[in-house]
């Protein structure tokens, strides 16, 4: 799109407002919006200045001078405002108009200029399944007297008893795959924001109810290039909040905010073309998977750690990824294996739909940095011909979660930790400053901010259970 393009589509939906859209480290989006009658192609060329200290991650106060400019293709108009308002999102650029290297947006696109230079491939598709609840209530606390949390759903296990009139059909506990209504009682609001999704031009292949009891659901939209598809992920998690707002509910991407059941990951499909043609495909092999998908898997699997440090960056990641339960912890290979960390898809595989699933990620990932890493770890398997097998990473054809203690005891883990993933990232790190993709600033940075911000506030909190273990001691 040009900026006379984009002035024209405000003129067909009667825009009265131009939300300005960028997104911070941790990956939360902030905005700014504009009176249309204000922005002109200029405008839409050159962006408008902010103040970055304010923006986690970005800048101190001394030099906090920042410009966000539209990234036009991502235009759409936001269906949740009151006002007609085309929402947009933003590169972050210094005011001297070069790229501001800590702007998650411009690492991404930097990783996919990366693959273009290898010569490797030219693109990268990337199509991530996103998991979230859905519920009724949310409420939490923490205070240096006290701290607790508790959430509800009226589809929930726990509320067979519960209410003056209780029409049953609760879903139990790991039951919610898929039953249809009146069990599944998200139907029509996930309807809603599937019809909203493709208003703003999101691709949605299918909806449906997850594991989970308490309104645990998915949502899956068509793959895109790796810049692309962080994209759609910012804007997915804010139609799907908005929409779940509209009907009175909250929605949550926390890895793990129901004890007892099912969690939500974020399994990440991944793919590599030159030009038109797919390179993850050859016929008869091992899931009909070519060397340079072996190699590609091979990188994943040994920076695994250290991905985990951006795919799996919060402290309750690791509530979900717990060995010995159904948790995609194992760091090995198969075909059609839900208990491995990369599974290779092999219903109804044609070269073009040839691809891996990693299935460790997470939701309270920033997607522009946890696919830039995947893909940097992937070249990194490539351009050394590492070999899964050789490196002890299967494939292994079982269910996992059934193997003897011997067989287990030969299979590595993912980190068992926050701390842990960052650890790994400390010792594994080179592979993500090639090409200048990552940055030694960024990424010492984004440990400390980890550290200092979650994992340390997280180890000096007294823990509400912690109280039932301990306190008649």
């Amino acid at each position: 799109m040009t900026p006379r393009d984009v002035l024209e589509l405000m003129k067909q939906h009667n825009v009265e407002m131009v939300d300005f859209r960028i997104v911070d480290v941790p990956g939360r989006q902030h905005h700014v919006t504009i009176p249309a009658v204000e922005v002109d192609e200029d405008m839409l060329t050159n962006g408008i200045a902010f103040d970055g200290s304010s923006i986690q991650g970005f800048r101190g106060i001394e030099d906090s001078d920042m410009v966000m400019r539209p990234v036009l293709e991502t235009a759409f108009v936001d269906p949740f405002m009151a006002a007609p308002t085309l929402a947009v999102s933003c590169n972050v650029f210094e005011p001297n108009g070069t790229r501001f290297e800590r702007d998650p947006r411009y690492i991404a696109e930097k990783a996919e200029a990366y693959l273009a230079s290898s010569g490797i491939a030219t693109t990268a598709y990337f199509g991530p399944e996103l998991e979230f609840f859905i519920f009724d209530d949310v409420r939490f606390e923490s205070s240096n007297r006290g701290a607790f949390y508790a959430v509800d759903s009226e589809e929930a296990m726990w509320n067979t008893g519960n209410g003056e009139k209780n029409l049953g059909y609760q879903v139990k506990n790991k039951g919610g795959y898929f039953p249809v209504p009146p069990i599944d009682t998200q139907q029509d609001i996930r309807t809603e924001m599937v019809k909203e999704l493709m208003n703003a031009g999101i691709r949605v292949e299918r909806h449906h109810h997850e594991v989970a009891t308490a309104g645990q659901a998915e949502i899956n939209f068509r793959f895109n290039t790796l810049t692309r598809t962080a994209d759609t992920v910012m804007t997915y998690k804010y139609i799907i909040r908005n929409v779940a707002r509209k009907y009175g509910k909250t929605v949550t991407f926390m890895p793990k905010p129901v004890f007892g059941d099912n969690g939500s990951g974020m399994h990440v499909h991944q793919s590599l073309f030159d030009g038109d043609t797919p390179l993850f495909f050859e016929q008869d092999r091992y899931g009909n998977m070519s060397d340079i998908a072996l190699h590609y898997i091979a990188g994943i699997l040994h920076h695994a750690p250290a991905i985990l440090a951006f795919s799996n960056p919060s402290t309750n990641s690791y509530k979900r990824l717990v060995p010995g339960y159904e948790a995609p912890v194992n760091l090995v290979f198969s075909k059609g294996n839900r208990s491995a960390a990369v599974r290779v898809p092999v219903a109804v595989v044609s070269p073009k739909t040839a691809r891996i699933e990693f299935r460790t990620p997470d939701c309270t990932a920033n997607p522009y940095l946890a696919f830039a890493a995947m893909l940097m770890a992937g070249i990194d398997g490539i351009r050394r011909k590492l070999d899964p097998t050789a490196l002890g990473y299967g494939p292994i054809n079982k269910n996992i979660y059934e193997l003897d203690a011997d067989e287990k005891a030969k299979i590595r883990s993912v980190p068992g930790s926050l701390e842990e993933s960052l650890q790994a990232l400390e010792a594994d790190y080179e592979f993500l400053l090639e090409g200048g993709v990552f940055t030694k600033d960024f990424i010492h940075a984004w440990i400390d901010f980890k550290r200092t911000n979650e994992v340390a506030p997280m180890h000096l909190r007294p823990h509400p259970y912690e109280f039932q273990l301990y306190y008649d001691l």
